[in-house]
């Protein structure tokens, strides 16, 4: 759906079908999902038949291709973080008389956290399955860090997984914009990262089951003792890989 308001055209939904071409270069495979910003969309290359991966902006959410240079610009600093999928290049194509910029970058393979969970026998994963996913994740984070970047809006439909043996392989979506890298937005997706291991292993409704080892590091949630005890995602990695184990 399309409308106007003043000189800037609002649309709320793409909807691209499988099949239909977009940008004269790229077929429409599948919808991965959506969030405020647009759609992303698995796509084929038509001229090499390779997979791509297109980020489709509602152009109310990207004035002035603000929002696209912010996350290109994202991307290609994070460009050696293996959890950051892989920024190509810009398209512009027409939509019912409007331009409208996409981002294409690589297409990977994995589903969202949140469906992978969903998949999971009582919907969560056993304590060691996801301490390997924290670990995963936390040292992913701590490149991201590394490099003076930061994410700013971690949550299980933000992140793709995919298994690999006893490990996962893990990439990050929708990087959100809170101002420039401070010691706030580190320690905010430390805190974040600590509740997706949290909701992995059943939540509220399944914690007063878990092993203290687990425990010690949720915190309850709270945020002062995850601050206090996990300042960056380099504490974290290394209390993953260093804590003894007391429970039998």
């Amino acid at each position: 759906m399309a409308r106007k308001t003043s000189n800037q055209s609002t649309i709320d939904s793409f909807a691209f079908q499988p099949g239909r071409v977009i940008g004269n270069k790229y077929v429409v495979d599948s919808f991965i999902g959506g969030g405020w910003e647009g759609e992303v969309y698995k796509v084929i290359e038509k001229r090499t038949d390779i997979p791509r991966a297109v980020k489709v902006f509602y152009p109310q959410r990207n004035q002035r291709d603000k929002a696209v240079k912010f996350y290109a610009k994202k991307l290609d600093r994070l460009r050696k973080c293996p959890m950051v999928i892989q920024y190509h290049h810009s398209e512009v194509i027409r939509f019912r008389k409007t331009d409208i910029t996409c981002l294409i970058s690589e297409f990977v393979e994995g589903e969202l956290l949140s469906k992978f969970l969903q998949r999971q026998p009582k919907s969560r994963l056993g304590a060691f399955e996801a301490l390997h996913l924290m670990h995963a994740f936390a040292t992913g984070l701590e490149q991201i860090h590394a490099v003076g970047e930061y994410h700013g809006d971690i949550h299980d439909e933000n992140i793709l997984v995919e298994r690999r043996g006893i490990d996962f392989d893990i990439k990050v979506v929708d990087f959100y914009h809170w101002g420039a890298p401070s010691k706030a937005t580190i320690r905010e997706d430390v805190i974040q990262s600590i509740r997706i291991l949290y909701d992995a292993i059943g939540g509220t409704a399944n914690y007063k089951h878990q092993p203290v080892e687990l425990k010690q590091i949720c915190c309850g949630l709270r945020r002062d003792l995850i601050a206090r005890k996990f300042p960056t995602a380099r504490h974290l990695r290394e209390y993953l890989e260093s804590f003894p184990w007391t429970s039998r």
